[in-house]
């Protein structure tokens, strides 16, 4: 059967210019078929989360996590969308910056690559206009990928259509400081365990160390100073990935010493018999370097407070703020009981959801919805059929999770890629020459096998469709 021209096809509509929008539009566009990317955000009208106008904005980290596909979960998602084309993946590999094992980048960057790849491609249109409310109903095709800001029209028209409530949760930003203002006096340079990123850096982040008594005045900090308070959204739940600081604080003195300040894996350079209390790291956020962001340091303390507390953190006494950190609210949807496997809204089939609006969690996260929407939105214009990949895939296994893989009776809730979401594989015993494999190295074995039959089921696929 031939192929339509991309004139002759009615073209394809996105709602939302961010990850997984982006994403989409880019999927749609290669397969070749016309699409037109709605985006609210122009010159004069932006987000509470956003500030530009480009496509693709980073709003909280610049980083994509994990880049080891063997051994990581997210590398995994990193590996498949690598190969099935990602504009995000290529763009954030052609803009990375120094992250020790993770894949970092420099956000500005990052934006303007996407932004210009998808202008320049032939079969995109972008069109700077908010969708109030449902999309237009002579719109047979929709992506709708407006990120956890959905426009209240919107989320209102969704939510009537669908007789659910929506579930939401805060998201909140961490500080950037001016690498200049950092007191390398205090501070050093070093990579958890040495270890290297994508770019072979293994000194890529700037560690801050406390003793234990800063350790506990700056836990007092945290706990006492004033917080931004929210009435409207009081019963809304965190999400566990992005929790501020403050709240860590709150479940324990030592929360913080076992999650973003670890001491672990870090040896001062200027006396390396000496362990640190707890390390505050931060991590380049530009490809100048000019600009580093306080990894895990998500928070709600009121910006006149921020500051100063900030500044109680050894090396830190003189930073100079280029964004401090700020809160914005999420939303989603009831994705297991309102999408199909081919992300389709039940009671209204032409829209398909795509992106944190469907309960994924996360940058990759969020662009791989993307992408797979995309893919289906375009076999379905060119009358093709196309299942989700295999659950054996991290793209799959993202499906699987917000289309009815979560506990049955349980609240749905946003979810990071994890090993969790795929099929289980028996732990091998042996490794390849028949010698016994350590208990302790046989998770380690286990990811590695989880991840290989995922690469080959993702090729498959790709290579079948």
């Amino acid at each position: 059967m031939s192929t339509p021209s991309p004139t002759s096809l009615a073209p394809i509509h996105v709602v939302g210019g961010g990850l997984a929008g982006s994403e989409a539009a880019w999927q749609i566009a290669q397969a070749g078929v016309p699409v037109i990317l709605h985006e609210m955000r122009r010159p004069g009208v932006t987000t509470d989360a956003h500030h530009t106008d480009g496509l693709a904005e980073l709003v909280c980290s610049n980083s994509f996590r994990s880049d080891d596909w063997q051994y990581n979960a997210v590398g995994l998602l990193h590996a498949e969308m690598r190969a099935l084309d990602s504009v995000i993946m290529a763009c954030g590999d052609a803009n990375q910056v120094p992250a020790g094992g993770a894949l970092a980048v420099d956000r500005e960057g990052f934006s303007a690559a996407v932004t210009a790849r998808l202008l320049a491609h032939p079969l995109v249109t972008l069109v700077r206009e908010e969708i109030a409310g449902l999309p237009p109903e002579d719109w047979d095709n929709v992506i709708v990928a407006t990120g956890p800001l959905t426009s209240p029209a919107l989320a209102e028209a969704v939510l009537t259509l669908t007789g659910e409530e929506s579930l939401s949760f805060f998201d909140a930003i961490a500080p950037i400081v001016h690498a200049e203002t950092i007191d390398f006096d205090v501070a050093w340079r070093q990579s958890r365990y040495d270890k290297e990123g994508p770019g072979g850096d293994a000194a890529a982040y700037v560690n801050c160390p406390m003793d234990k008594a800063t350790y506990d005045a700056f836990i007092d900090a945290l706990l006492t100073g004033p917080k931004a308070e929210f009435k409207e959204w009081e019963n809304v739940p965190y999400f566990d990935g992005c929790l501020p600081i403050e709240v860590m604080a709150e479940r324990g003195r030592e929360t913080l010493r076992h999650g973003p300040m670890k001491p672990v894996g870090l040896t001062n350079p200027r006396d390396p018999t000496v362990k640190a209390h707890a390390i505050v790291q931060l991590r380049q956020d530009n490809a100048l370097g000019t600009l580093f962001n306080m990894v895990g340091f998500q928070t709600k303390l009121k910006h006149g407070a921020q500051a100063e507390v900030f500044r109680m953190i050894p090396g830190l006494q003189n930073a100079q703020f280029a964004r401090l950190g700020g809160l914005h609210r999420n939303t989603y949807l009831n994705s297991p009981r309102l999408l199909d496997r081919q992300l389709r809204l039940k009671p209204m089939p032409r829209l398909r959801f795509a992106g944190q609006v469907t309960g994924v969690e996360g940058y990759v996260e969020s662009a791989a919805t993307g992408l797979l929407a995309g893919r289906l939105a375009a076999a379905e214009r060119l009358g093709q059929t196309l299942e989700a990949p295999p659950a054996h895939t991290a793209i799959g296994a993202l499906v699987e999770h917000i289309t009815g893989g979560h506990l049955e009776g349980a609240r749905f809730s946003p979810m990071n890629v994890n090993y969790g979401l795929l099929p289980p594989m028996e732990a091998p015993r042996q490794d390849g020459e028949g010698n016994r494999i350590p208990p302790k190295d046989r998770g380690r074995a286990k990811k590695r096998l989880m991840s290989e039959r995922a690469i080959a089921g993702l090729t498959a696929w790709r290579d079948a469709a």
